[in-house]
């Protein structure tokens, strides 16, 4: 009789430590930022964190910027899903090493990437052009709308910081000389728009573009290479500089993109954070999501739960059975 009411005392316990972790977890402001890949993410954590930890959850609109200098000055909100720390670099190490800010994991496991890309049909009929060296070899194959003898590159719409990096890439690999010329998209839908009518035209494409985005999930694209690492002080001293004197060739930097929480919510969350520091996914993953978003007009929850309920191989990897099984019953 003394065991069985040890192992009840001892179930009980243990009962209640699983509940205390779950309730540990509290309220929850997660920051939902004004780009597709975060806005999902962000209601992928609401409805985990919510269902199958007991969380309550609320959401708040969100920038890189404004969202960092609120967490660290502010404590508030407690979870950025998705920061793209290479804009905040600096002050996010120091706000990590006074003890205000905590990285829980790299949500993009292969990063932030941004380059110049060719449509995967071109790539796979010409194997030979796997750099952008290689790609300007062959003006015929990207020609322009207006002069078919001449190739063109697609910029990033005006404004953009990716419109320094790109003319300083095109001069220092002679771009004028091999036949091809530079075309101002304008506006990033211009920009989409254009990569919609090479695959439906089955035309060549280059230019640059950047991943994960619901374009690259509905048309899929090859990154070239520049055949060269990322030099980082080239990159800030020129590369990244308009109009800068002297440009050599650089590959563009793979943007590391982390989920950051307040030490706040990271001492009281529990079992919680063991998920936000698990929780990650490639671009390949992302762009077919937003793919799915874009074509179906679907808000970011619709494609959160989109994705929970068709990729459960991936996510049931970041949570125990049991937070499996509650988040899948509320679905």
């Amino acid at each position: 009789m003394k065991k069985h009411i040890a192992a009840a005392v001892f179930a009980a316990a243990l009962y209640t430590f699983a509940g205390a972790a779950h309730a540990d977890c509290g309220s929850v402001s997660i920051a939902e930022m004004n780009w597709a890949s975060a806005g999902v993410a962000a209601n992928v954590d609401k409805i985990i964190l919510q269902e199958g930890y007991g969380c309550s959850v609320e959401l708040v609109t969100g920038d890189t910027l404004p969202t960092f200098t609120s967490m660290n000055e502010k404590g508030q909100p407690d979870v950025a899903p998705e920061l793209w720390i290479n804009a905040v670099r600096t002050p996010l190490d120091q706000a990590v090493s006074e003890g205000r800010l905590v990285v829980a994991a790299g949500i993009l496991s292969d990063g932030g990437q941004d380059g110049w890309w060719i449509p995967k049909f071109l790539a796979d009929a010409h194997p030979d052009i796997k750099t952008v060296q290689q790609a300007l070899e062959h003006p015929e194959l990207f020609p322009a709308p207006d002069d078919p003898k001449k190739g063109v590159i697609y910029n990033c719409p005006p404004g953009w910081q990716c419109q320094a990096s790109l003319g300083n890439l095109f001069r220092a690999l002679d771009g004028e000389k091999k036949g091809f010329e530079i075309v101002e998209t304008g506006s990033a839908a211009a920009l989409d728009g254009t990569i919609a009518n090479a695959f439906e035209k089955k035309t060549g494409w280059l230019g640059y573009y950047w991943s994960p985005t619901a374009i690259l999930g509905k048309y899929p694209m090859v990154r070239l290479s520049f055949g060269v690492p990322h030099d980082k002080a080239e990159w800030d001293a020129c590369t990244s500089v308009m109009d800068c004197a002297n440009p050599k060739v650089n590959s563009y930097p793979v943007s590391e993109v982390y989920t950051v929480v307040t030490k706040r919510f990271a001492e009281k969350a529990g079992i919680a954070m063991d998920y936000l520091k698990k929780r990650k996914w490639t671009n390949d993953v992302v762009n077919g999501v937003l793919a799915w978003q874009t074509d179906n007009q679907g808000t970011n929850e619709d494609t959160a739960r989109y994705f929970l309920k068709n990729h459960e191989d991936i996510w049931t990897t970041w949570v125990n059975p049991e937070v499996a099984a509650k988040v899948k019953a509320a679905l």
